[in-house]
Parts: C-alpha cells; sequence; structure tokens
C-alpha cells in the first residue's frame, strides 16, 4: 500500500491542482483528468499518462496499467486538487495528444475528409459536445480558432465523454487553412438566414466531397472575415419560433447530414 500524501504543498499536488486550473507551465504542460470513465476512456485509447492519483478511500481501478506512477492523496488534499464537488477519488495527469491538420485530410469513416471549425466558441460544454459529435458522425478532425476555449478545458473533457482522446483536435492557423484550400476542401459557413438549407439538392455533391463546417460563436455568430472565407453559405431550416440554435447542436446536425448523405451513397 503506498503511503498516502498528506501534504497540499507535495510537488504532485501542486502540480495536479495547476494541471485542473489550466496553468500549462506550472504543470510541465500536462493535463489532468478527473474520473473513473474519463481515466479508463484514456487507457483504452493508449494516452501517455504519467500519474495516477487515487484517494485514500478508495481502491485504484483495476484498468490503470503497471508501471504507472501511483499517488494515494489525502481526501481533503484530493478534493482541494478537483473541481468537482464530489469527486469519484481518482483522477490522473497525461501528455495531451498533439495533432495536426494533416491527420485530417486522410479518408474518414464516411469517405472524403470532414472536418469542424469552431470559431470564437466560449463554452466548453459546446465545444466538448461537438468534439464528441465529430467522432460519431466520422469526422476526420476539429481546427479550433484562437479565443476558443481549450478542448483540454475540465468541462470540454467531460462534454467529450473521451472523445478527445480519439478525435484529432488542432489550431485553425493561417497555414492551416491555407492547407485546406490546397487539398480542396470546401468551407461551409453556418448561418442562420440569408444560405442554402442544408437538405436543399444543390448541396448535394458538395457534402460528399472533402468539407469543412464553420460553427460561430454562440452569441454572435461567425464574423465577416470568416464569413468572406466560405465557399458556400448553409443554414439548417427551423419550422419552430426559435431565433438560432445553441452552436453544438447545430454543428451536430450539421456532422449527421453530411454522414447521413455520404451513408445513403454507399
Amino acid at each position: 500500500m503506498a503511503e498516502v500524501v498528506t501534504s497540499r504543498s507535495n510537488a504532485r499536488v501542486k502540480q495536479l491542482r495547476a494541471a485542473f486550473a489550466g496553468q500549462a507551465r506550472l504543470a510541465s504542460g500536462l493535463v489532468a483528468i478527473e474520473g473513473e470513465h474519463l481515466l479508463e476512456e484514456a487507457v483504452k485509447s493508449s494516452q501517455a499518462l504519467k500519474t495516477v492519483f487515487v484517494s485514500e478511500r478508495r481502491d485504484v481501478p483495476g484498468f490503470v496499467p503497471r508501471g504507472i506512477e501511483l499517488v494515494r492523496l489525502a481526501n481533503d488534499v484530493f478534493q482541494s486538487c478537483v473541481e468537482t464537488q464530489t469527486p469519484q477519488g481518482v483522477a490522473a495527469l497525461m501528455v495531451p495528444r498533439v495533432s495536426s491538420v494533416e491527420e485530417m485530410l486522410g479518408t474518414g469513416l464516411t469517405g472524403a475528409p470532414l472536418i469542424l471549425i469552431a470559431v470564437g466558441l466560449q463554452d466548453p460544454g459546446n465545444l466538448g459536445t461537438l468534439v464528441r459529435s465529430a467522432e460519431a458522425f466520422g469526422a476526420t478532425g476539429v481546427l479550433t480558432t484562437i479565443g476558443t476555449v481549450s478542448a483540454w478545458n475540465q468541462k470540454a473533457l467531460r462534454a467529450s465523454a473521451g472523445s478527445i482522446f480519439r478525435m484529432p483536435v488542432a489550431v485553425a492557423t493561417s497555414e492551416a487553412m491555407e492547407r485546406l484550400e490546397q487539398a480542396g476542401v470546401q468551407l461551409l459557413a453556418a448561418l442562420k438566414d440569408d444560405a442554402t438549407a442544408v437538405d436543399s439538392p444543390e448541396l448535394e455533391e458538395t457534402l460528399r466531397g472533402a468539407v469543412a463546417w464553420m460553427i460561430g460563436n454562440e452569441g454572435a455568430g461567425l464574423s465577416e472575415d470568416w464569413v468572406r472565407m466560405a465557399d458556400r453559405r448553409v443554414t439548417i431550416p427551423c419550422p419552430g419560433f426559435v431565433e438560432s440554435l445553441n452552436a453544438a447542436v447545430a454543428g451536430s446536425i450539421l456532422l449527421w447530414e453530411v454522414a447521413r448523405r455520404r451513408n445513403s451513397r454507399a
């Protein structure tokens, strides 16, 4: 039985606390995950775990690989590190996956590249949900612009339900956008109105090719600069009396629409 750490000043404890707070420098570039489900998903996805932390009152999960550094923490010390009010008593530090736009240009589960570009999203729950939907509907990657919340944010991690460990996520730099253009990826701007309906026959061939959906900020939507970059402007027809759809809902519908069309052809 490993010795129980009771000091909040312990080096590993401080590193874990910094990782949960998103302080990458103090966490040595590592990210924190909490809860048995996320930890198991990380193990299944062959993520590079560095240290597993377990509170003194619970057993070490059986799926934790041998050889991983294991640190037992007093319950109050564990609670001081994590963000949740009722923690499950297990957490870990891991090396975050680094992806590139090149990974996203390969053939995916539905055929041609299918990419989602999150433009200025602020709600981590929305981003995490979109990463999860991207995996569910066979997307090949997610790009996030400067100003978008980190995909490794704790709420984003939980909302992704483990998809973040498998779905390539990278920053939408100018170089990345140029690479999409070179590869012939069609940029589709998701707008509330003044656009082709997503269920229009006009989009049939477009959606079967390499495409990237651009989803804008929850309040302001896509800026004019991003709209001007688009090859097509697309809207989701809504017969109900709502002003707009939640960003995660809209993005999920658009990803599903591509998967539906491609699968129907198959």
